[in-house]
This record gives structure tokens, sequence and C-alpha cells, in this order.
């Protein structure tokens, strides 16, 4: 089994967040630097594509949106019908290695089925978003999408700026976190089916790593960096193991399940094909992207499957943020009994996404 969670790690690529406030999220300081509006032309299918049904009750269109690095995102906006305006907003993005027609698609088009305005965002250097090169992570730029949505949200005519929340899926659970400490503007986060990214990828699955681990991944990465250098390209991880072995985890198995079968396989999403780059992982082997989440003064609500292999991580950040008195009041844990990581991802065929509870959490918490 250790020999498959090592080669997991690298093809899944999972990735983290940036470390503190230097690096997060903000516009342009003073008057140092004019910002450029200009956005990079995007190739966007204008096909319903999801692995999900189109809804009957919310407008659907697309839209971009740049970051704070120049990088032009692409999400898929989601508004519901007849809706009083201006409407409380949430961006939503992740698993690692997804794209925005999966769960995030998912997620968001339920959200506004029950009054939110809602977006679905490809994150830097993946699916239809912009960045070379093509699959790449980085813990800041990513945390930085995140908050580039926020501006976008928060810039809408349509959208109330003080009810503006978050929701992260998989490893962008991570990610989320790590915006809502930074970005005061967030009111509201959810974390589903979490990753810690930085965890997993510095100490291994179930924290099984120790130093000379990591400095042998090091090693290895390094060399992979030397060779990309030669070759003048980046080799790839791969997605999803596949052929899939016949005594591989359950986790990796469930992985299987959604991302190389027609119930989640999408022709742009890394885990359904070559996946990230070798060295994609790199920098999260130095940076914990959780260490501020307990400063996080707004709402946050943790949600993971019983069964799911990944469910400690959940666990412990709910841990820790419930640990700092001043702010644990609105920090709230809900384990859905029965259910694995990835019936997160779309229910599960078990119905196993709690949508009244996220419905009824957002509402509270992004009223007016």
């Amino acid at each position: 089994m250790q020999v498959y969670m090592g080669r997991f790690i690298v093809n899944m690529a999972v990735a983290a967040v940036c470390l503190s406030a230097s690096t997060g999220c903000g516009g342009p300081a003073g008057n140092e630097t004019k910002q450029n509006n200009d956005m990079e032309s995007l190739n966007m299918t204008s096909e319903w594509d999801k692995v999900f049904p189109q809804s009957d009750k919310v407008t659907h269109s697309k839209v971009t949106f740049r970051n704070r690095y120049g990088i032009t995102l692409a999400a898929d906006l989601y508004i519901p019908k007849d809706a009083e305006v201006p409407m409380a907003a949430i961006a939503v993005s992740g698993p690692f290695g997804a794209v925005k027609e999966q769960s995030s698609g998912l997620y968001a088009q339920t959200l506004a089925e029950r009054g939110f305005l809602t977006i679905a965002f490809d994150p830097s250097y993946t699916g239809e978003s912009g960045g070379e090169p093509r699959n790449v992570a980085s813990p800041d730029i990513n945390t930085e999408d995140f908050c580039a949505a926020v501006d976008y949200l928060s810039t809408r005519d349509d959208v109330d700026p003080e009810r503006i929340g978050i929701l992260g899926i998989c490893g962008w659970g991570g990610m989320a976190l790590n915006a809502a400490a930074i970005d005061t503007r967030i009111k509201a986060t959810v974390s589903s089916t979490m990753y810690d990214m930085s965890r997993v990828t510095a100490n291994g699955y179930f924290d099984s790593m120790d130093a000379d681990g990591r400095y042998a991944e090091r090693q290895r990465l390094n060399a992979q960096r030397t060779e990309d250098a030669r070759s003048g390209s980046y080799a790839r991880a791969g997605g999803v193991v596949d052929p899939l072995p016949e005594d591989a985890p359950q986790f990796v198995k469930d992985y299987y399940a959604y991302y190389k079968t027609p119930r989640g396989y999408h022709k742009r999403s890394g885990n359904s094909n070559d996946g990230w780059t070798v060295t994609g992982t790199m920098s999260f082997l130095n940076q914990p992207i959780l260490a501020y989440s307990k400063e996080i003064r707004s709402a946050v609500l943790l949600i993971h499957g019983e069964n799911a292999h990944s469910r400690y991580f959940s666990e412990d950040a709910y841990r820790d943020m419930s640990s700092y008195t001043d702010y644990r009041d609105n920090k709230e844990l809900l384990i859905v009994p029965g259910a694995s990581h990835t019936d997160l991802y779309d229910g599960g065929g078990k119905n196993a996404i709690p949508f009244d509870k996220l419905d009824r959490f957002f509402t509270e918490h992004l009223k007016k």
C-alpha cells in the first residue's frame, strides 16, 4: 500500500497554499503600480460539456476575470432566475487537478438553484484558464485565484459585496481556508472533503514521511528540474493511475471510479488524463498552508465523509481553529455518515453532499 500511496501523491500532484499575508491576496499598493486591465484571450467552449445535467432553474454563462499576477481565469457563472438583487455570492473551485465542469460546477449550479449567485472557476494554468506552462500549481497564485474571484464578485452590480463566501473541494478546501485567513472580504467558507496539500506532500499520507524522506523527495524533484531544463519541456506525472492495479488502496479505486469513468471523466481534467508536471508539487514541501487558519474570524464549515481516508485533515483543521477561543463559535465540523472522500465530489449515488446544510450555513452567514 505504501508504494501506491507514494505514487498517488506524485500522480495527483496535490498542492497547497501560501504562507502568510505577505504572499497572499490583495490589490495594488498605493499609487506605485497602475493596474492593466487587458486580459489574455482564452479559448472557451460555448457548449454545455459538464459531467452533470444543466439546470433550468438558473441561467448559465462563461465569464473571465484576472488575478493579481495578470493571469486570466475562466469561470462558469450561475444566476438564479427571478432572484432579488443584490444577491449573496459564492466562488467555488476544486478538487485539485479537476476542472469547473466536474465537481465544482455541480456545487455552484446547485447552490445557484437555492438562490445564490455562484461561479465555478478553473485555477491558474488549468482547464480553460490562462497561464503558461500548463498544469502547474503555486501555493501563492492558487490562493490568489480565490481572492481574485472575490474581486470579480465584489464588483458585480447584482452582488452585495458584504455577502460573499467561498467553497473549496478536496485540495482546494485548504486553499479556501488560506484565502479566508487573509481576505477579510470573505464572510463564510466551506471546505468539503479537504486535503491539507502541503501536509500530505511534505509528510506523506497519515504523516508517514520523515525528514530523510523529504530530502529524498527534494533530490528526486531537483533531478527532474535538470532534466526538464535540458529537454525544454516539463515531464508530466500522470493523472489517476490507469490501469488500476487490483491491489490498489480503496481510496485510489474511488478516485479511479470518479475521474476515469463516465461518472466524472473530463477531457480537460488533469486527474482524468496526464496530470500535473512532475515538479508541480515541489514548493509544497516547504510551505504549510494552514499556519494561520486559527486566525480566521469569519465562519467556517468543514465537511468530510465518515469513511474518507482524508478525514483527519478536516478533523485536525477544526481542532486547530476551534482551539482559538476568540473565534471558535462560528467554526463547524460535519461528518457525513457512510461517505467516502469522492462521495462528496458528486454525491456518490447516495446524495452524500449535504446541500441543505450548505444552504443553511451560507444563508446564516451571508445574510443582509
